[in-house]
């Protein structure tokens, strides 16, 4: 279903020169499994996913999402997924109802479809409480579900999650992660960028660890664990982040 393979992705710093943000990652999803991009802020998850959901042009490398080229034919790619930004940004003007409505608009759903599609998604993350709230009288639970509606609309095969329980209590967060799981039991096939290591114990069937923008290790949590010989996720991770940064470290000083 999602298929990178070599991407890369340069930004030109002023100061430094060229910056690697992301460096030869390739990977792969799978129809139907939640696949988890973990790592620490700044490692180049964020970059990732938006070259995955075309807001980002790849320097190099190619990426395909549901068999369309998210270089040659981004429209395909947005028509077939859904990106939910950490960065809630909802409408203070518009109620929650007509958010969700005017991205449904925006992905040119005709409005019978809409409003029966509208209906069903308030019904299951049950938003008709709120439904004609204004986005600025919304709490910060409230904004995550119509971020999710909003997502979800246009029914995607592919969604994509970026870091979408940062900053948020205990308790939102729980309902944000089981609605997640509902939507992979429900068919879809799910990127989700985390640095919480139990986020990833919970969800994810594989997982790939993201660190200096290039993936360090990827597979199943177990098959890992055994490949590196530690006893959790937590010592692997930082195994990993630990054995990267002295890498870079190294190439620092022989000058590589």
């Amino acid at each position: 279903m999602i298929e990178v393979s070599h991407l890369s992705k340069v930004f030109e710093d002023y100061k430094r020169g060229p910056v690697a943000a992301v460096n030869d990652v390739t990977f792969s999803c799978h129809p139907g499994e939640i696949f988890g991009l973990l790592g620490p802020n700044g490692a180049g998850k964020t970059t990732t996913l938006r070259m995955l959901s075309t807001v980002l042009r790849p320097s190099s490398g190619r990426a395909s999402i549901a068999g369309f080229d998210v270089v040659k034919q981004p429209q395909q790619v947005r028509e077939n997924i859904g990106f939910m930004s950490n960065a809630t940004a909802i409408y203070d003007r518009l109620t929650a109802w007509e958010t969700v409505e005017f991205f449904g608009k925006l992905n040119g759903m005709p409005k019978p479809l809409l409003k029966e599609r509208m209906e069903e998604i308030f019904e299951w993350l049950q938003m008709n409480s709120f439904r004609d709230l204004l986005g600025s009288k919304l709490s910060t639970g409230m904004k995550q579900k119509v971020s999710i509606a909003r997502t979800i609309i246009h029914d995607p095969q592919v969604l994509i999650f970026d870091e979408p329980t940062s900053g948020l209590d205990v308790l939102v967060a729980r309902v944000l992660l089981q609605k997640i799981r509902e939507l992979k039991d429900r068919g879809k096939t799910i990127i989700l960028s985390t640095h919480s290591m139990h986020e990833v114990m919970r969800l994810c069937q594989r997982v790939a660890i993201i660190h200096r923008g290039s993936v360090q290790a990827m597979g199943t949590i177990d098959g890992l664990l055994a490949e590196h010989g530690q006893k959790d996720l937590e010592d692997l991770f930082f195994h990993l982040v630990d054995k990267a940064d002295a890498e870079a470290e190294l190439n620092a000083k022989v000058g590589v």
